[in-house]
Order: C-alpha cells, then structure tokens, then sequence
C-alpha cells in the first residue's frame, strides 16, 4: 500500500519533527552542537516548530528554520547519523497509529475597537503574560498605562506599537509613591487593572523557607496586588464601575506547583480577588483572577530544597503543554472587558487542564 508523508514544514510540531526520521536527525544534531539535548523542547512540543523563532528571541532564527526545512525536504542528514529506512508495512504501521487529524493551532484574533476610549493599568507590562496583556489592550484600542521595574523591557515594547496609546512608567507596585504615580498616570478614569506583576519563590517546604524569601514573595504577590486595588477603587467607584483582574496561579488551586510561599501568596490573591468582589460587585466593579498553568514567561523556578525539588518535580509530570503568553492574555483580557459582564469573583483556570487532571 502507498502511504502519503506530509512533508516537514515550519508549521509541523515540535514532536512531529523529532519523530521524523529525517527531521529529528537533523533537529538533535542542531541541539547537540549547542550542547542542549530534545527534552529542551518537553513543555512546547506540540507548538508548531515555526514558534520558536518569536519565543526565542534571536537564538533560533526565521534563517535557521528555513535552513531546517530545506535540509529535510532534500533528506541531508547530518554526517554519522543515518535516518532509518522505513519498510512500507512500517510506514503503514505508523500511519495507523497516528491520530486522524492534526491538532487545531489557536491563533489569536483582535477585536478590533473591544478596548476603544478606555483606559487601562498592566504591571508586569516588559515581559511575559503582562506585555502581551498589554499588548492585545493596546492593538484592540484601549489606553494602557503599562508598568514595569525595567526601562529597557518598556522601552522594547513601546517600540513594538509605535501606533498605540501607551504611557510607560517604571514604578515599584510595593511602594506606595510607585502606586500614587501609576494612577496618576491613568488619570480621572480607569476601566480597568490587570495585577500581573508577580514573583516565584525557591520551591521550599515551610520547614525550610527563610523569612527573606516570604516576605519579598507576599510583598510583590500580595501586597502589590491589594496597593494597587486600593489605589483604583475609588476612581471606578466614582465613575460608576470597571474591571479588576488579578493574576493568581495552579498553586492557588492545589499545594504541589510551587513552594510554600508562592503557594500562599496565590491563595491570598484569591482571597482579595472573592472580598472585593464581594464588596464593590454592587457598585458596579467586577473583580476576577485568571490562575494560569504552564507559560512561557521570563519566571524562572529555582529549587533550593532537595525535598521541594522531588516533591513538586514529581507532580509536573502530569503538566499540559505550556502555552505562550498570549494565550493567558486572552482570558484576561476577556475578563477585563464588556464581554466578561456576568462574571464576578470567579478564578478562571486557563491551564489547560491541569487543574482537572
């Protein structure tokens, strides 16, 4: 029987290269010569391989992928390696056993005009799930206010719309002048906040965590996250509502994602996220937290305790795929808008899954 090969593209997988004879020949010679090794590619695998010329930041280039795709479509395996000849019952084999259709690829779609004569306050607006909140803000019309501790990562991003309507402010949210500076930079009207900006801990069980590392993840977590709602409030009060999303986390929902401060940072940013929504729902302010699963951001998490290490390692084996930063955006910025109007005080879990598994 005659079995048709969809050649290797830049939208093929992660996984669909690395399975292919030809392909991952040549993509784990590629990691190789840089000294890295396929398991780099775990939590991204079902990205299309194309992906990572934008999350890698320069280090895998739209040059290098066009070289890979060249390679493979003319079968050039890398000298030493050889690609297995597949027999036609293996082909077949394969072709059984591979699912019927490959998997959707969500692509982000603009509403155009969502966020139009609005204003709204991003922290953590230089990185990750914060620049690309702000981002989708910004490309749907709204005024952002977008916030950051790096002048430089602002700096980048401004550059990247030069269109849009964004003030950038370096500020500190744990600092009550920092917070005073970012609403008056919004002015006498804010739509809405999106709390971003957060810290990890170091993975430790409470018998281990030093003082140092509670109290500087509950006064960026927690602290920043209530300032920064206390600062707000009054103006949507005065203006009749608006929107207030926080970023909580997995380790909100269950106690094996992080280490014990983190984990109780993000449960307390849920408690705030209930209380205000509580409060002020009927005055027109609706408050929600989005708790994320995997991401691609710029945290990174450190394990400064052996037993932290084994304990939550062992419970990321059942992680879903991590998603890029604008796919968080999505849901928070949902939230944020009119099209959120009935939803108050709720934690949505946008991760993947996880939290059912």
């Amino acid at each position: 029987m005659s079995t048709t090969i969809t050649p290797l593209s830049g939208d093929s997988s992660i996984a669909t290269w690395l399975d292919d004879p030809i392909g991952g020949a040549i993509l784990r010679d590629m990691l190789a010569q840089s000294g890295q090794s396929p398991d780099v590619f775990r939590p991204v695998k079902r990205l299309a391989i194309k992906r990572l010329v934008k999350m890698s930041k320069g280090a895998f280039s739209q040059e290098t992928l066009d070289e890979l795709v060249r390679r493979a479509a003319a079968g050039d395996v890398p000298a030493g390696t050889a690609a297995p000849a597949a027999s036609e019952d293996a082909a077949a084999e394969v072709a059984a056993s591979a699912p019927a259709a490959p998997l959707r690829e969500w692509t982000e779609r603009i509403d155009q005009g969502r966020f139009t004569g609005q204003t709204h306050i991003v922290t953590g607006a230089g990185s990750g799930i914060g620049r690309a909140t702000a981002s989708r803000i910004a490309r749907e019309g709204g005024r952002v206010i977008a916030v950051d501790v790096s002048q430089e990562r602002l700096d980048e991003f401004v550059a990247e719309h030069p269109t849009a309507d964004i003030v950038s402010l370096v500020a500190d949210i744990t600092d009550d002048a920092g917070v005073a500076r970012i609403v008056e930079a919004a002015g006498p009207t804010i739509d809405g906040l999106a709390n971003i900006a957060g810290i990890m801990d170091d993975m430790t069980p409470v018998a281990e965590v030093t003082d140092a590392v509670w109290q500087r993840v509950f006064r960026v977590n927690v602290d920043g996250t209530m300032k920064l709602m206390r600062a707000v409030v009054p103006t949507m009060l005065a203006q009749g509502g608006g929107s207030i999303v926080n970023t909580a986390s997995e380790a909100a929902l269950r106690g094996s994602a992080a280490g014990v401060a983190y984990t109780a940072s993000k449960h307390a940013v849920v408690g705030l996220t209930k209380s205000t929504a509580f409060m002020y729902g009927p005055s027109g302010i609706r408050v929600n937290a989005v708790a994320p699963g995997p991401t691609i951001t710029n945290i990174e998490a450190n394990f400064a305790s052996p037993l932290g290490a084994e304990r939550v390692r062992a419970a990321m084996t059942i992680l879903p795929d991590a998603v890029e930063a604008d796919a968080l955006a999505a849901s928070i910025t949902f939230l944020l808008s009119d099209d959120g109007v009935n939803v108050n005080g709720a934690v949505l879990a946008s991760d993947g899954g996880w939290s059912v598994a």
